[in-house]
């Protein structure tokens, strides 16, 4: 018998509030099972569980708020508990798709393409309830995109970015930060980027965003230190396991970090696949608790937003965060001539009591190298 606990879904956690059991007593559990759903400042987060067994006695009522690490349910029979905090020997499971909300069927002579009935059947989206933006009203993927691209009701971004405030406020004061960049010719990268994406379909082309979290992932099996977690009194402890945190902009405000799972193992289409999926719950409040609770290191890219550079603030209890500003095109020293070269800066924020300058700019030029042989990502 054990205890399944309120998990801690960010250093800037304090407690949860329980909005849902999705198991009852009686039925199995096993490890990565969604068996509650709790409210945090980050939204509504599916919880999972790390052990399996059969759930028990519940001990907490749908609507508590509960401080993180309190008991919430008992498991009976419970094998292979996981343990309290992120421990990097034991790999953390593979990010999988939220399970599909049903959704009544679409009336008849509803007319929607195949891809937005798929889509819409996913999320739970009702189809009858949309405008079709194509041939006749028909309903199309973009339309049942839309429909569940803005936040779940009752998403307070206000809390969030108060939340968000108090854990980089925080970071500032106790993580000697130190703040490195380079510049990386992105030629390369562009030009099999386009060539890749030239005979495929537009939901299934590959962003720069894929290339660069790879990139990023690969770097890190080289220089481990910045992958991983600092806590006192123990120092650094290193993952073996490499969750990359990607930072996603909430529409209305806010921001998400939630995890892509071992992203150095990912080729580059499953790699997009997750992070359009992952982009797309997070903007509606339904991230995971393991996409929150165990990233080791984030990246974060305002390139869309126009910015050139940017120098993030550590989450802790990680100790670094990697960013990436726009490509521009700018005069470079090429072989002796000056040419026009697509460039983009990309910096690294780390904490000095783990690394310093020197591995960390050996680090960053890793990243650089690797982006030149795109295709081997």
């Amino acid at each position: 018998m054990a205890e399944f606990r309120m998990p801690s879904l960010g250093a800037d956690m304090e407690a949860g509030t329980l909005v849902e059991w999705l198991k009852q007593p009686g039925d199995a559990v096993h490890r990565g099972d969604i068996v509650a759903v709790v409210e945090t400042d980050k939204g509504a987060i599916e919880v999972e569980i790390f052990m399996a067994g059969t759930m028990g006695k519940q001990l907490v009522v749908p609507g508590t708020k509960v401080p993180v690490g309190a008991p919430l349910a008992i498991i009976e029979g419970a094998v292979e508990v996981a343990p309290k905090t992120p421990a990097p020997e034991i790999k953390a499971p593979a990010a999988r798709p939220a399970p599909a909300e049903k959704s009544a069927p679409p009336p008849a002579g509803l007319r929607a393409s195949p891809a937005a009935r798929k889509r819409a059947a996913e999320r739970g989206i009702d189809l009858a309830a949309l405008r079709g933006s194509g041939p006749d009203g028909a309903i199309l993927l973009v339309d049942v995109e839309k429909a569940g691209a803005a936040p779940r009701k009752g998403l307070d971004l206000d809390k969030m970015r108060r939340a968000i405030a108090a854990a980089m406020a925080k970071s500032k004061r106790e993580i000697p930060h130190y703040y490195l960049s380079t510049t990386i010719d992105m030629a390369r990268a562009q030009g099999w980027l386009a060539q890749t994406n030239a005979s495929r379909l537009p939901e299934q082309r590959l962003l720069m965003a894929a290339l660069t979290l790879k990139a990023v992932a690969l770097a890190l099996r080289q220089y481990p230190k910045f992958n991983g977690f600092y806590a006192e009194p123990d120092g650094f402890t290193p993952s073996a396991a490499i969750h990359i945190g990607s930072a996603i902009a909430i529409r209305g405000g806010g921001l998400a970090s939630p995890a892509l799972h071992d992203c150095d193992k990912l080729g580059l289409d499953e790699m997009m696949a997750r992070l359009r999926d992952l982009a797309a719950r997070a903007r509606e409040g339904r991230l995971r608790s393991s996409e929150l609770s165990d990233t080791t290191i984030t990246v974060s890219s305002l390139g869309e937003r126009g910015v050139e550079s940017l120098y993030g603030i550590i989450y802790p209890p990680q100790v670094a965060i990697i960013g990436f500003g726009r490509i521009v095109e700018q005069p470079a020293a090429i072989d002796g001539k000056v040419e026009v070269r697509p460039q983009m800066i990309a910096t690294l924020a780390a904490d000095h009591r783990v690394t310093d300058g020197h591995l960390g700019g050996r680090f960053l030029n890793q990243i650089a190298v690797l982006l030149q042989e795109p295709a081997k990502l």
